[in-house]
This record gives structure tokens, sequence and C-alpha cells, in this order.
């Protein structure tokens, strides 16, 4: 069946981010309020014993979670990228300790008058640090140290151009966190069509998370931002606190978040048959017997190396089998396969709820059954109820005809 696509509407991007965007709204929320309750710290007290001793907690956490992901990182890259990360940002802190007790920096001082070019290259650098870890979640493998040095090139030439040109770059050193950004966009993109060539499901994918994370870096500058033009030194306090619930939170997920990736590598790290022509009609006459008889499809965790119980092939064979046979990704295959057993479900049995539906056909919620739903066939959940209740059907090209 031919998938037809729908806008991307302001109410879909709420259903799929609604729990990302109160993440931050949250968030915001509580920065705020402590923006505002940093003006009753007083000032020496917060350079004496306040700030040196959040910096060092930052540290703490930060060596405790580099740590663990060193200790279980399970062949893991991105485990090791983040503790990588969070081992340069312990040392900062315990720099910033060392110079705050020996002297007053000027990069350590807030205010417009002293936001210079030196403060926005480090702010640079660590946000160049905190994009190392979804680049390598979204790309394994492409942040080597090559890749990383040509990221860090730009910020070094201009860094260079600041100090020997009279012209204040400062505005343009600030457009560097824009360019990984737009980088790490890229990636996402790229991400979410490899997810949709081998899993049936994106529930469980780190799409999502990455959108939570991201929100939180764009935080993070922003309060950073804020530290550097107000005259409030405690304000560094909301700093502070803020990046160790995201070093900290972020080292969680880390450990314990399922890797796609290395479930994939093991399936295919298995030794498989080598065949000259996969792609034929006699492989997709198979699958389609299987798909019949056993309808793997309905289990929610059904991917695509699951097809190799009846396919010997790769998983490169597998994708390009279901892409050039049926003209879609592995994700809009299987929820075309869903879609029409819903379709048989709801036709025998009209009084069952979409609940009963999206249990029986491998959805792991009505939401996200409604959600797919109209993205797959680009109707709304009453429509499509009343086009089975009038017998409407799907013809070859995916057109509804009575």
């Amino acid at each position: 069946m031919d998938m037809t696509d729908e806008k991307y509407t302001l109410k879909m991007v709420w259903s799929d981010y609604k729990s990302e965007l109160v993440f931050g709204l949250v968030l915001s929320v509580l920065l705020v309020i402590s923006s505002w309750l940093s003006h009753l710290l007083p000032v020496s007290m917060f350079d004496k014993f306040i700030n040196p001793a959040l910096c060092i907690a930052c540290a703490v956490i930060c060596f405790f979670g580099a740590g663990l992901c060193l200790r279980h990182h399970d062949g893991i890259r991105v485990r090791r990228s983040w503790a990588v990360m969070l081992i340069g940002w312990g040392m900062w802190e315990m720099l910033a300790v060392v110079l705050a007790a020996t002297a007053t920096p000027e990069i350590l001082q807030v205010g417009t008058d002293t936001m210079s070019s030196v403060t926005m290259i480090i702010a640079c650098v660590f946000a160049w640090l905190l994009f190392i870890y979804p680049t390598e979640l979204l790309r394994p493998g492409w942040m080597n140290w090559k890749n990383a040095l040509l990221q860090l090139l730009p910020l070094a030439v201009l860094g260079a151009l600041d100090y020997v040109i009279p012209y204040d770059l400062r505005w343009l050193i600030a457009l560097y966190p824009i360019g990984l950004f737009t980088i790490l966009i890229r990636h996402i993109r790229k991400y979410r069509v490899w997810c949709e060539d081998n899993f049936s499901t994106l529930d469980d994918i780190d799409v999502q998370w990455i959108v939570r994370y991201v929100m939180m870096v764009m935080l993070a500058g922003s309060v950073f931002y804020w530290l550097c033009i107000s005259h409030q030194p405690a304000r560094a306090f909301t700093q502070q606190w803020f990046l160790m619930f995201v070093l900290a939170y972020t080292t969680e997920r880390v450990l314990f978040r399922p890797d796609p990736w290395k479930q994939l590598r093991s399936m295919t790290e298995e030794k498989e048959e080598e065949v000259a022509n996969p792609i034929n009609a006699a492989y997709r006459a198979t699958l389609e017997n299987w798909l019949e008889k056993e309808k793997p499809y309905l289990n929610t965790d059904f991917q695509l190396m699951d097809l190799h119980r009846v396919l010997p092939l790769n998983r490169t064979y597998l994708s390009q089998l279901i892409n050039t046979e049926y003209g879609c990704s592995f994700y809009q295959w299987v929820n075309g396969l869903r879609i029409d057993e819903a379709k048989r479900l709801k036709t025998e049995h009209p009084d069952w709820t979409a609940q009963d539906i999206a249990e029986r056909c491998g959805f792991s919620s009505a939401r996200v059954f409604y959600r797919t739903l109209s993205r797959e066939t680009g109707m709304t959940s009453k429509e499509w109820w009343r086009f089975i209740k009038d017998g409407v059907r799907y013809n070859a090209q995916g057109q509804i005809v009575k």
C-alpha cells in the first residue's frame, strides 16, 4: 500500500514532543525563579564559599559520571565519548576553583563590558564539548579526532583574526554554536531515516531524548548569556546548579538508555550466507508467505533483522529488499501492514475500542495508533472509521476507492 504524506501540523508536533516541551517549560520556569532568588545571595559570600563549593560539586559529578561510563561502556562508543566530555568539564571546574582562589581573571567576571572574545570562545568550546555526545549518538564513528579538530578549526581561525585585526568579531564568534546545531539537525534527519529502515516502531528510539538534550543545552547557553550581560555575580548560582542537573541527568540516560546501534551490530555479526542477487521475486514470495502465516509484525518490537529468520540476507540487503520491492522504508512498510490488520479487526469487531485494536496490531498505545494512522493514510481517526463502515478500501496505488 502506497502511503500518503501529510503536512506536519502544529498539533502533530505537540503530540510527538509533548513531554519534551513540558519538560523544557518546567525547566525554564525553575531557571527564572532561581535567577530571581540569586539576588538574595550576598556577593561576598557567594564568591568566597558558594561558588567554589558549586564548582567542586560539579567536578565531583563529572568525574564520578565519567568513571561509571568508562567502567560500564560495554563497547559503546557514545559512553566513552560522554566520559571524555565529563573529564574535560570536570578539569575546567577545578581550574575555575584554583583561579578564583588565587586571582579574579577577566574571563570569570560578569557584565557587558567584560564579555570579551576570550569569554565567547571559551563558551563555544564548551558548546562543542556538549555536542560531541549527540553527534556520536546519532552518527557512531563520525566524531573521530580528525573531524573533531576540523569542527574546532573555524573557532581557532576566528580567535586568531580577532587578535590580529582591529575589528570586533564577537557576534561572528557567537554564530559558531549555531553551526554546530545545524550539523546536529542534519544528523537527526539521517538518524530518523536509518531508524525507519530498521525498526517498526520509533517509541524507544533516541530521537525524543536528543530533542530533550538539545533543549537543555540551549537553556544552558541562554543562562550563560544572561550571566554575561548581567551585573549580578550571584546569578552564576543558577548556571552552576543547572549544569549539574544537565550533566547528572544525561549521565543517567547514557548509562541506562537502549542502544539500537549495538543491538543491530550484534545481529549482523552472525555469519550469514553470501548471495549474488538477493533482491528477486522468490525472496518476496517467501517473505509474504511467512508474514501471512505468522504475522510477526503484530509484535511491538518487530525489527528489520527479524526477517533474517526466513531470508539469508544481511541488514543492508534486507533494507534494500524492502525499499526496492515495496517502495518505502521498513518503518512505513510495517505500519502499513499494521493498519491493514487494524482495518480487518475493526470490520470484524466494530465494537472494539482503539486501544483494543492498537494492542492487537503491534502499536504500543492508542495515541501511537492514531498518530501512525494519520501519517500513513492521510486521514483522521474519525474519517478512517467512517471509511471502514462504508466499505471503502485501498487500491494498489494507495488511493481510496468505493
